[in-house]
């Protein structure tokens, strides 16, 4: 019994996160004095509709102790003999060390897992677990399965302004756009050995942006096996779906999915944000 735990930033579908039962931290929000765990007291419809109007920027924290210390319990009632935990980048944020602190190691196996990435890199690494988990798999098979994947792994993000990423601090090496004043649209890639954001290249329209980040998505993709795919927005429904269409027209993955980006997430990428996040399995033959 290996109970599979991770934090709100995975973007995982919902029905995906009942279907494997996932136990999911949320992140928390500052935003006006107060705070919102992420997802739970503010859902992704609420936060861009209110980023889109009000004045003030958020801010994040991490999950204080706690919280993880909870969910090892809750993990425990369910009756785990070992628990897989696999969190956001520790090179973006502090969750991996409190998942690590707060482990309670004397009473059972814990492995917990950096992602070295975001939403659904991350999410990604989770429901490889979870399905290996479901599969009978053990504690040291879960951990090579996730590993597997992320070796496999590729995530660009379209951003309409550079703003967010400057003002979320969350920025990595394309901290060289610092000093960019143009109306720019910036593509950065997530590199999944450092887990670090990392430059793509700059888009001087909207419709060149989304391009430069589909053509270097599937640029990393080639020539891999059956791929699972994600598309993730910031509140923009209708030209995700467009692109989800469009990449079952021409790739026919295995797997499709498509989700708005979380809050916490959004505070550093902005309404109108584009990511494409998937891997590849090895080909047959």
């Amino acid at each position: 019994m290996i109970e599979i735990i991770t934090d709100s930033t995975c973007d995982i579908p919902q029905s995906l996160i009942e279907e494997h039962s996932i136990i999911v931290v949320p992140l928390t929000v500052i935003w006006g004095g107060k705070q919102y765990r992420d997802r739970v007291d503010m859902k992704p419809e609420e936060f861009y509709r209110k980023l889109a109007v009000d004045p003030d920027r958020p801010t994040t924290s991490i999950p204080p102790a706690q919280d993880f210390e909870q969910a090892y319990e809750a993990a425990m009632a369910r009756g785990a003999e070992a628990v897989v935990v696999v969190t956001i980048s520790s090179a973006m944020s502090g969750v991996y060390q409190v998942a690590t602190n707060a482990a309670p190691r004397d009473k059972l196996p814990v492995a917990v897992i950096d992602a070295k990435g975001p939403t659904m890199s991350l999410g990604w690494q989770v429901l490889a677990a979870a399905r290996a988990r479901d599969a009978g798999a053990s504690l040291q098979e879960i951990v090579d399965r996730v590993e597997h994947v992320r070796s496999r792994m590729a995530q660009l993000v379209f951003m309409d302004t550079l703003d967010y990423l400057r003002q979320g601090g969350r920025i990595g090496e394309a901290m060289k756009w610092m000093g960019v004043r143009l109306q720019v649209k910036p593509v950065v890639l997530v590199n999944h050995e450092s887990g670090r954001v990392e430059p793509v290249g700059l888009a001087r329209t909207h419709k060149a942006g989304v391009e430069m980040l589909y053509s270097k998505f599937f640029g990393l993709l080639a020539r891999m096996g059956e791929l699972h795919v994600a598309v993730l927005h910031g509140n923009a429904p209708d030209e995700a779906n467009a692109l989800a269409e469009r990449i079952r027209a021409e790739f026919n993955p295995a797997e499709l999915l498509v989700n708005m980006t979380g809050p916490v997430l959004g505070v550093n990428t902005g309404p109108g944000a584009l990511a494409l996040c998937g891997y590849g399995e090895d080909p047959v033959g």
